[in-house]
């Protein structure tokens, strides 16, 4: 029964937001520290995993999963304490969200698997390899999130100053931060949606989640480990230089540049990343 009600509510989640109606699965795993995770999962064939960011649901990837499950095994993740997964007060460091995200590959049985992460799930992904290697992900696709960089006084500051706003006015940071991420016209009610969805991860686990990114997330020494294709997907200025990082690392990463979309640039620009990550996934061997 439960099973069923989730699904009829993330129909009506994803009704106004492109999603055609392909079959989906809602499911749940539990993590080696007895954290139940909820997915999303449509399709068959070679698989691909999407990680959200910043307390988003696995909603939020909706055009993937419409598009690439007609040719893939497309599962959509709800990180531990994001949408319908868990809300424990532990584990919201990079390393335990990379070891969810093996647990969910090994639980259902997805190596060799290609990884896709937006924003904090850029170095969830490369936490992955750091830990287990490459010899389960047949590709590595990073949208929109830093890999690294030296530590900056006045971006600390920034960074507080921000975390401060969140635990001041949750509501209301949280909106403004979400309509920050978009470029292109999107509707009112989405904004909605996804503040709604956002501000069910616990404030204290939202403030941990990017507490730990911005002291924990420099993770250019794991580009040594990347012996597997590479896809960089960003829009943000600011991101430029770890394009070109990348590419100094990994000489065969493509680094594809979306100038006109924001943060969220696979809802902004979905047909393009789509095609772009068609090409991708189209290259990879066998």
């Amino acid at each position: 029964m439960r099973i069923a009600t989730t699904l009829i509510l993330l129909a009506l989640f994803l009704a106004s937001d492109g999603y055609s109606g392909a079959a989906l699965q809602s499911g749940f795993i539990t993590t080696s520290d007895d954290v139940r995770l909820h997915y999303l999962s449509s399709g068959s064939g070679p698989a691909i995993v999407l990680v959200p960011g910043w307390t988003m649901p696995a909603e939020v990837w909706a055009a993937q999963i419409d598009h690439f499950s007609r040719r893939f095994r497309v599962v959509a993740l709800d990180p531990r304490s994001h949408g319908l997964s868990d809300k424990p007060a532990e584990g919201h460091y990079v390393e335990r969200l990379a070891l969810d995200i093996r647990d969910l590959v090994h639980q259902l049985k997805l190596a060799p698997v290609v990884l896709v992460g937006w924003s904090i799930g850029v170095t969830q992904v490369l936490a992955y390899v750091d830990q287990f290697g490459t010899s389960t992900v047949r590709g590595i696709v990073l949208v929109d999130g830093a890999i690294g960089r030296e530590r900056d006084s006045n971006f600390s500051a920034q960074v507080w100053r921000r975390l401060k706003s969140f635990q001041m006015n949750r509501s209301q940071a949280t909106e403004e931060a979400i309509r920050g991420w978009f470029r292109k016209p999107v509707t009112e009610a989405y904004i909605k949606k996804l503040t709604a969805a956002s501000l069910k991860t616990p404030t204290s686990s939202a403030v941990a989640l990017l507490a730990n990114l911005f002291w924990q997330g420099d993770y250019r020494a794991v580009l040594t480990k990347v012996d597997r294709p590479v896809l960089y997907a960003m829009a943000a200025p600011v991101l430029k230089e770890q394009g070109e990082l990348l590419k100094q690392q990994v000489a065969s990463a493509r680094v594809e540049v979306f100038e006109g979309a924001g943060h969220a640039l696979f809802v902004d620009e979905a047909d393009r990343f789509n095609y772009v990550l068609d090409q991708f996934l189209a290259s990879l061997p066998r």
